[in-house]
């Protein structure tokens, strides 16, 4: 639980109070929660729920993330203690078998099984939750958030659900009055067999769902048939039965006094569903906030068997995380599109955001996405050469390595070393990584046509014969000259004819900071390859 915080100056909070930063926006909703009374329990509990018959993937980091942004936000105008806990409901039971993991045959002989009881197909955990458990606590902890693990097969056996369950049984008629109405649509069998509770069978461990025949309040318990049409009495308390995903999810907000929770778009009805039987529970649900799914390049919906998303295993071998927490920041109530093309664009916008922070007013730093992924002290950024850049370095020298640009990093900043610029060096082997992959196999030299011929002639003459400052800006305004001098109309045709030509691309840099970089020689050497075809060849 996070209630320690460095003393806040006045004017932070009172900025905070004011900020249109989407996380403050929801921290002032928290907050406005506890206006009338602190929470009972003493702190305010943020929940991010994950169901572990699958490993943590790149929604899993997002939800993290912008809780732990609301969380900070939340800390920043309020006294109020925080807790997040991430929730893993483990207790399910497996219904099919997932696609990507070994001994397949394995978990079909688990099916129906709680996700704590099925056999683990890779052979290190106790069960298959424990494994992917294991998985998404390393996750965590590989991006340091701070979280309380919760598993629901422990709390559900601890009793610590145990309240909320009688309480569930009680109000099994308000429950199901809540519920029978939003399954009219998929069977009537399933209308007349629905119940909230499904027993642990006793004989074969199963997940049961079957119909409750009999309910008894007073001894918490209630009746069932196996399918075998015996009929067994259970109580709904000790881990002996769990709730429906639906119910259990209202049940444990009920039972935990959870304060807020994000879920995607597509969980809207049930969560609204879920608040619903929370207050028939007699308590309050959670502040919600909705976040919208990520669009593949074409505009249509990412989807797992489709296969036309990126993974966070691959925005990571290309960027670091504090990139990937950028784009998991802006406007999460919007659809954004996630492509590969997205990742370069992505590092350095968030390098743009470090350097501007340090000469902004307060309420523009916390406006600032900087300001939220790192918790209020974003740090200085050690880019001094922009990604995009790095990678139109690796393009220009067929670089395969990341120390081949750091012999042009050194030309244009040499006091940066690998060892004093880790972020730097990182960047750099991404570059060549990302290059490789999604750059060089697009890259479409041509031959200059007679005009472009003639322009370039001149560039490299005029660069050959250059003895001036080799500044970005002196460069820029010599390759300016030769494209007014040749009479480009407009002069964006010139840079295109560049792009094209030296570099196999539609759209490239600033081309005087990558003559800057790249080095003068370097580059009349790069224009001599385009004239003679080596490059288009």
């Amino acid at each position: 639980m996070s209630d320690l915080r460095p003393e806040l100056r006045p004017e932070l909070r009172d900025a905070a109070l004011k900020s249109k930063a989407w996380p403050f926006e929801e921290a002032r909703k928290l907050a406005r929660r506890f206006a009338s009374a602190p929470p009972e329990k003493g702190y305010a509990l943020f929940e991010t729920g994950y169901g572990p018959s699958g490993l943590p993937h790149l929604g899993t980091f997002g939800e993290v993330a912008r809780t732990t942004m609301v969380r900070h936000a939340f800390e920043t105008i309020s006294d109020i203690p925080t807790k997040l806990l991430c929730f893993s409901d483990d207790m399910d039971g497996l219904r099919k078998v997932p696609p990507n993991v070994p001994n397949r045959e394995l978990l079909a002989e688990d099916l129906n099984l709680p996700l704590s009881r099925v056999r683990d197909p890779f052979g290190t955990h106790e069960s298959f939750a424990a494994h992917n458990n294991a998985r998404l606590r390393a996750f965590l902890d590989r991006f340091g958030f701070d979280y309380e693990f919760a598993s629901a097969t422990e709390y559900y056996r601890a009793g610590r659900f145990d309240a909320m369950l009688l309480r569930v049984l009680e109000r099994f008629d308000e429950v199901m009055a809540i519920m029978l109405p939003t399954l009219g649509g998929v069977n009537q069998e399933r209308r007349e067999t629905y119940s909230p509770f499904l027993p642990i069978s006793p004989k074969t461990g199963h997940v049961l769902q079957v119909p409750t025949l009999e309910r008894n309040v007073a001894r918490g318990t209630i009746v069932y048939a196996e399918p075998d049409g015996e009929r067994i009495e259970v109580p709904v308390t000790g881990g002996q039965v769990k709730l429906q995903w639906k119910p259990d999810w209202a049940m444990r907000w009920a039972a935990l006094g959870v304060d807020y929770e994000m879920f995607g778009k597509d969980l809207i009805p049930s969560a609204e569903l879920g608040a619903k039987i929370c207050r028939a529970l007699g308590e309050r649900p959670p502040e919600p906030f909705q976040y919208e799914h990520f669009l593949d390049s074409e505009g249509q919906k990412i989807s797992k068997s489709k296969g036309n998303g990126i993974s966070m295993d691959e925005w990571l071998s290309y960027a670091s995380p504090e990139s990937l927490s950028l784009f998991m920041f802006h406007k999460p109530r919007a659809a954004k599109r996630l492509h590969w093309g997205v990742i370069p664009k992505t590092v350095d916008e968030y390098h743009q955001h470090l350097r501007a922070y340090p000469g902004q007013e307060t309420d523009q730093q916390l406006g600032n996405p900087a300001w939220h992924i790192h918790a209020g002290n974003p740090p200085a950024s050690e880019m001094a050469v922009p990604f995009a850049m790095l990678m139109n370095l690796a393009s220009a020298a067929s670089a395969h390595d990341k120390e081949v640009l750091w012999g042009f990093i050194r030309r244009y900043a040499p006091e940066a070393t690998p060892e004093t610029h880790p972020v730097l060096d990182a960047a750099a082997g991404h570059a060549v990584k990302y290059f490789e992959d999604h750059v060089a196999p697009t890259k479409h030299y041509r031959a200059p046509d007679a005009r472009e011929r003639a322009a370039l002639t001149d560039l490299r003459d005029r660069l050959a014969a250059h003895d001036g400052p080799g500044d970005a800006e002196s460069l820029q305004t010599i390759v300016f000259a030769v494209g007014n001098a040749h009479r480009f109309e407009p002069l964006r045709d010139w840079f295109k004819a560049i792009y094209e030509v030296l570099l196999g691309a539609s759209q490239g840099p600033r081309f005087g900071g990558f003559i800057a970089i790249f080095g003068v020689e370097e580059t009349v050497a790069l224009i001599d390859r385009g004239l003679a075809g080596e490059l288009a060849g």
